[in-house]
């Protein structure tokens, strides 16, 4: 049985990001897929070291990050997954610092400083493709989200993960809903009646795109087998 993976780069186990990841998860279980979400926040580890052990040449670590803490069993689990799903709000512009910490350890291992004389470009480590999802949640609305260029400065990862794993695909959910209860924060630049109205006529449809990408993703997948 195949496999999707969903990474939930949020402290929070159950708001807008989990949810959206749980929708694609859904998604994915609705076609005959296997499916697991891990909290980031509920693990002890850092990012890339710069130890270099995954480019030695014949190391025993080479092409698989050699620094072992609570991340080390999911970077197994990713690369053996059949589909990726990371899911994450924006703060201060990009990813929090979990999934970002995340992905250096992910990705750099099965990156090359080399050229694949094949190809011309540069020598990738993973022998196959692992589509990958990419969920942003954001308080920002759509209009704040293209003054912000924030689908430019995270086009990057978009750009990286296609490279290392062959396809990527992003969804932004915006104008998100923070609290049960505006009224208890310092948060003024917020209408809580046009939060909630969001809320419920918007992210209903974003939950549909979620379980949508989920079905979408595999589908990604069963081309590659």
């Amino acid at each position: 049985m195949m496999k999707i993976l969903a990474i939930n780069g949020s402290p929070r186990k159950n708001k807008t990001t989990a949810t959206l990841l749980d929708y694609a998860l859904h998604g994915a279980a609705s076609i005959g897929v296997e499916t697991e979400m891990v909290n980031l926040y509920d693990l002890n580890y850092k990012g890339c070291v710069s130890c270099f052990a995954c480019k030695l040449k014949d190391g025993k670590s080479c092409g698989k990050c050699a620094y072992r803490d609570d991340l080390s069993p999911l970077l197994e689990k990713a690369i053996a997954a059949d589909v990726i799903l990371l899911g994450s709000p924006i703060y201060y512009d990009f990813v929090t610092g979990e999934m970002r910490s995340f992905m250096e350890r992910l990705m750099f291992p099965i990156d090359t400083y080399a050229i694949d004389t094949n190809t011309g470009r540069r020598r990738r480590l993973l022998n196959k493709v692992i589509p990958v999802g990419f969920i942003y949640t954001m308080n920002a609305n759509e209009s704040q989200m293209k003054h912000a260029e924030y689908p430019k400065i995270l086009s990057c990862n978009e750009r990286a993960l296609s490279r290392l794993f062959g396809y990527c695909e992003t969804m932004f959910s915006m104008d998100t809903y923070q609290f049960n209860d505006y009224s208890k924060y310092d948060v003024s630049l917020f209408d809580e009646k046009h939060k909630a109205e969001v809320r419920e006529k918007q992210f209903p449809i974003d939950c549909q795109k979620a379980f949508d990408l989920g079905i979408k993703l595999i589908g990604e997948a069963k081309k590659m087998h």
